[in-house]
């Protein structure tokens, strides 16, 4: 099979593709969890400040080891326990507050320089708080780490995807919050939790009333369940990107002399330019693919599909941005301009004006790639 798609640039002019360079080159993130990014250490002293005492360890290094392990489960159930205790010091509003600032900064100190950070507000009442007071800590917190950003020299634009629990019936009611903060930070809607059991057609309501009011949204599907997942999300539900979409592939048949042949659904993605939010680490920590090496990202990529590179959890996978595209630069083989497409990619599927992602993109993201090239 053609792999024209892939860099063949000289590295003889260009930066070395090390993960300390990756790190100074402009990113675009679509898919990260809030409650899945804390800083272990912010864990702790949050656990002692809000009277949390579930955690198991009790050092940083420890703690932050304990989620990475946790996580390797090979199982999405199993990988989604761990958040019971992120969500659990995240119910007060200086830890909102204080994880949404602190999200800001570490993506932007990682050469971030837009961001879609998404969280359940509905996971964070159990201290009183309104879901109105839960969105206004996470969006003071994201302002207040864009401004500590720019006074080290960074920049970064972080916006909001509120996420309705797809195994509760809330969605509605998150949706019509989605709608009401659009002006304040919020920039779309998305569900997320256990795919198996309960599909995104449960939620239609939600759906219909974001497309109503031209509200923009993204669903989780094709994770941990398959096909029928991204064909209900696509189909009845209208999603605008596939949150992770990675099981596509199951609709995508490779010849023995490697010529690829696309179902019908895998040709309206790829067709439509739906964005796919790919998570390469989360994928094979849920037990959505087996290994990286066997990561359907090259052969999507190559087939021109729209994939983006994503962290998905940084706390859970032990990741950042630059880690996720350096490895899909080890085990693929990608250059410069292929991680400028894949950025490329993913500031035409953010969900802010087009004149906004067109000024990141000419005025940033290129720029900044050309520089590294050479």
């Amino acid at each position: 099979m053609s792999t024209a798609t892939r860099s063949t640039e000289s590295t003889g002019g260009s930066s070395p593709l090390d993960l300390p360079t990756i790190k100074t080159a402009p990113k675009a993130l679509l898919h990260d969890h809030l409650d899945g990014g804390l800083r272990p250490q912010t864990v702790l002293e949050l656990a002692e400040e809000c009277g949390y005492d579930g955690l198991p360890a009790t050092d940083g290094q420890a703690l932050g080891e304990w989620f990475r392990t946790a996580a390797d489960s090979g199982s999405l159930e199993r990988y989604l326990e761990t958040f019971a205790h992120t969500v659990a010091v995240m119910q007060i509003p200086e830890g909102l507050s204080r994880v949404a600032r602190e999200c800001a900064e570490d993506l932007a100190d990682d050469g971030v320089i837009y961001a879609e950070v998404r969280f359940a507000p509905e996971q964070h009442l159990d201290r009183g708080l309104s879901l109105d007071q839960v969105v206004e800590h996470v969006l003071e917190g994201f302002r207040a780490g864009e401004s500590a950003a720019r006074v080290n020299g960074k920049r970064i634009r972080v916006g909001c995807l509120l996420t309705a629990m797809r195994h509760a019936a809330r969605s509605r009611e998150i949706a019509e919050l989605a709608v009401r903060f659009r002006d304040r930070g919020v920039v779309g809607f998305d569900i997320a939790g256990a795919e198996a059991g309960f599909p995104p057609s449960r939620h239609l309501d939600a759906f219909e009333y974001m497309r109503a009011a031209n509200a923009h949204f993204t669903i989780h599907a094709g994770e941990a369940f398959g096909l029928p997942s991204i064909q209900e999300a696509v189909a009845f539900c209208g999603t605008d990107r596939l949150g992770h979409g990675v099981r596509i592939i199951d609709d995508i048949d490779v010849s023995s002399d490697g010529v690829p042949n696309l179902g019908l659904l895998a040709a309206y993605v790829r067709d439509k330019r739906m964005p796919l939010e790919l998570c390469p680490s989360s994928n094979v920590q849920t037990g959505a693919v087996d290994s990286l090496e066997k990561h359907p990202f090259d052969l999507l990529a190559r087939l021109r599909f729209r994939v983006t590179v994503n962290t998905d959890n940084r706390l859970m996978s032990d990741t950042t941005m630059s880690r996720e595209m350096h490895k899909l630069v080890s085990t693929f083989g990608y250059g410069w301009t292929d991680l400028e497409r894949f950025t490329i990619n993913a500031m035409k599927s953010a969900f802010i004006p087009f004149d906004e992602r067109l000024e990141l993109i000419d005025d940033v993201v290129k720029p900044g790639y050309a520089v590294l090239v050479g």
